[in-house]
């Protein structure tokens, strides 16, 4: 039976990572304490050593041996241990943080920003001392009282990204053949980059691609055209699919009420919001707190 690691990291002061926006620490070698699925507002990223099932979203992933993980907090996620011991180190940071950096065109094209890429990359021994060292001069630093840690955190992140991207290049990073895919791809991130919804007093804006077609200025039977071209979905299937996720998600891992959730997903009633779960999912949107 797998070893769980906590839901609640040791040592680490959730009201501290918001003021300072970043957290580095060794990970325990043991601990027997059970985790649920959760999200969290702050990014993680980590070296991990030993035989470890990631529970990602809908994936399931397993590490043995050495390997990078990535956690983005708009995916509920679980790690257990399938042997003891396990070691590491962790890194976590706000948006907030990382948004302060000038140089955020290579973390936009991250694990930790595309949720479609894997978040676990294996590392080989030369690979795996590299890393180590970077997460030990993090650790120190942050356990120090230079001036300027949070800039020097910020340049071993990135380092570690470029890293990461240079030994599994991300799925999302490519050369746009086309128009159409330049489009679409276009579409797709701004599509993501409304969620996670994380005030009920801040609905989504961007709800069907007439208003994506505007945000993109180009004519919305042009946008409707390319993303079936080059994804084989239309993009009301599109937008359906990521709304009913990020639905899911708040009934799920939310104490909002299901009026709540209605309105920051955009639905004008609780009623539409009730019919649209219903026609797409085949069930009521409450039954998923059951």
């Amino acid at each position: 039976m797998p070893v769980m690691l906590a839901p609640e990291i040791p040592g680490l002061n959730i009201e501290d990572l918001k003021l300072t926006g970043f957290k580095v620490h060794k990970l325990p070698a043991t601990l027997d304490v059970p985790v649920s699925h959760g999200r969290r507002d702050f990014y993680k990223m980590g070296l991990l050593t030993g035989d470890v099932t990631v529970c990602y979203g809908n994936r399931i992933l397993e590490i043995s041996g050495t390997a990078l993980f990535f956690v983005n907090p708009n995916v509920p996620h679980s790690v257990a241990r399938r042997s003891k011991p396990t070691t590491g180190y962790a890194c976590l940071f706000t948006d907030t943080f990382i948004s302060a950096s000038e140089r955020t065109g290579i973390l936009r094209s991250s694990p930790l920003f595309h949720v479609g890429d894997s978040p676990v990359i294996p590392l080989n021994s030369e690979q795996a001392a590299f890393m180590t060292g970077i997460f030990r001069k993090m650790l120190a630093v942050h356990s120090g009282d230079y001036h300027y840690k949070g800039e020097l955190i910020r340049s071993c992140i990135e380092l570690i990204i470029h890293e990461a991207l240079r030994i599994q290049p991300s799925q999302n990073v490519s050369q746009f053949k086309n128009a159409a895919t330049r489009v679409t791809h276009l579409f797709m991130d701004m599509l993501e980059r409304q969620f996670p919804i994380e005030r009920t007093g801040d609905p989504l804006k961007l709800r069907t691609a007439g208003d994506f077609a505007a945000g993109l200025s180009v004519h919305v039977n042009y946008l409707n055209r390319s993303v079936k071209e080059v994804t084989g979905k239309t993009t009301s299937v599109h937008i359906a699919e990521r709304i009913t996720a990020e639905a899911k998600a708040l009934l799920q891992h939310t104490d909002w009420s299901v009026a709540d959730i209605a309105y920051a997903l955009g639905f004008e009633y609780p009623t539409y919001f009730n019919n649209y779960f219903k026609r797409v999912m085949g069930r009521a949107p409450r039954s998923l707190r059951k």
